[in-house]
């Protein structure tokens, strides 16, 4: 950590605390998750799941970017430079009179959604989704802390108490760790809520409170729900029948589909719960997929020319054509009869594997050092300008061939080589 300078302390939590750092070398900040677990060696250091995620899933616009893992073999201790935001979301709402706007939640959520499909393809969940780890900047979302995160393909069951608990899905609290990806869309969930209205949805005080909240809201489970959640759990539970009184709506300027997706998200059956793909699709993201559309069709045409300097093929064409129909008033045309054309070939043809006899080995060799040479100093080449067919430069002119010109006998194949 030499190169790094401590500016101030922003978090703190169980496992590690967060600290904002000035790099020496090149006076950017960034954010540094300084681990409290000791490690005895760099394999052990690999093998932390939030380091492999977030190397497999960088660079995504919408995921926390990992710049260095900074490791002191004779501490062990373990510190992740990461990108610097400007706050998390519940340091955003909290304190506020006013929820946010829908502008502003349609935005966010959007690109939360983007950050779970991209997560989720790529085989891993987070299981800790909740306002504290979703950063932002400006109107940038970023999903970070990734400690907790799980293989997708992982065989069940998982750690049981995961995630925080007022984010916790239904099939979390009442099964032996038989949970999915989709838990991480009921806390997205949970988030849109807290977000439009500035209070959680479901604050439970303990597991059987949290259940008793979410079936205040939700209606008791009905028995296919709980035959499937009863199936990896080792003792039975029977719940009384409650209708639910639904989601509160707190703020009446969500619009309906707002609350469709919100509904989509929380469904207490998982099977029935939306997938992050699904939700991006979603008729509440209509506008924010029409400006992703129009912001690439305006990169696409805004990317540079691969030769700018050059004329285009238009202008080449046209200038080829002027000099052709000039030359083919002065010279008579040729009969076509007399330049056959060369046969080619009628397919392209795959050229075969090589195979190695089963003795012959390829030896592989390391090439000597070579010895520094300093070359001399080659002076610049002006750049090539591109000239029409039927003009000629000054120096183009003067230039007579020197050279006398052969031609080489031709060369007959052998073997039917084509």
């Amino acid at each position: 950590m030499k190169n790094y300078k401590a500016i101030g302390k922003i978090g703190e939590g169980t496992f590690s605390e967060v600290m904002k750092m000035q790099n020496l070398r090149d006076g950017n900040y960034y954010a540094c998750k300084q681990m409290k677990q000791h490690f005895e060696s760099i394999e052990q250091v690999n093998n932390l799941r939030e380091i492999q995620a977030l190397r497999r899933l960088n660079p995504h616009p919408n995921i926390l970017t990992l710049h260095e893992v900074v490791f002191d073999r004779k501490s062990g201790s373990l510190a992740l430079i990461c990108e610097l935001m400007d706050m998390n979301i519940y340091e955003l709402i909290r304190g506020r009179r006013h929820p946010l706007s829908e502008k502003k939640i349609t935005l966010y959520m959007y690109q939360l959604c983007k950050s779970l499909d991209h997560m989720h393809r790529n085989g891993i969940f987070h299981r800790d989704v909740k306002p504290e780890n979703i950063l932002v900047k400006r109107d940038v979302l970023k999903l970070g802390d990734f400690g907790s995160c799980r293989s997708v393909y992982s065989k069940q069951p998982y750690t049981e108490y995961i995630s925080t608990r007022w984010y916790r899905a239904p099939e979390c609290l009442l099964t032996d760790g038989g949970y999915g990806f989709k838990m991480d869309l009921w806390s997205a969930g949970c988030v849109l809520y807290e977000m439009a209205s500035l209070q959680p949805l479901f604050p439970g005080a303990n597991e059987l409170d949290q259940i008793s909240r979410i079936h205040d809201v939700m209606g008791s489970p009905p028995e296919k729900t709980l035959t499937k959640f009863k199936q990896s759990r080792a003792m039975s539970f029977d719940f009384p029948f409650k209708k639910g009184s639904g989601i509160p709506l707190l703020t009446t300027s969500l619009s309906p589909q707002c609350l469709s997706l919100l509904h989509a998200m929380v469904a207490y059956d998982p099977d029935e719960r939306v997938t992050a793909h699904q939700a991006l699709q979603h008729p509440y993201f209509q506008e924010q997929r029409a400006a992703e559309k129009q912001a690439l069709a305006r990169a696409r045409w805004k990317a540079p020319a691969p030769f700018p300097e050059c004329p285009t093929a238009l202008e080449l064409s046209s200038t080829w054509q002027t000099a052709q129909e000039g030359r083919k008033q002065k010279q008579p045309p040729r009969p076509e009869e007399n330049h056959p054309q060369r046969p080619g070939p009628a397919y392209l043809m795959e050229l075969p594997r090589l195979k190695l006899s089963g003795g012959a080995k390829l030896a592989s060799y390391s090439s000597p050092a070579l010895p520094s040479v300093f070359l001399p100093k080659v002076p610049l080449l002006r750049p090539l300008k591109c000239v029409g067919a039927a003009q000629k430069t000054d120096t183009q002119k003067d230039i007579k061939p020197s050279l006398k010109q052969y031609r080489l006998p031709t060369i007959e194949r052998r073997g039917g080589g084509y």
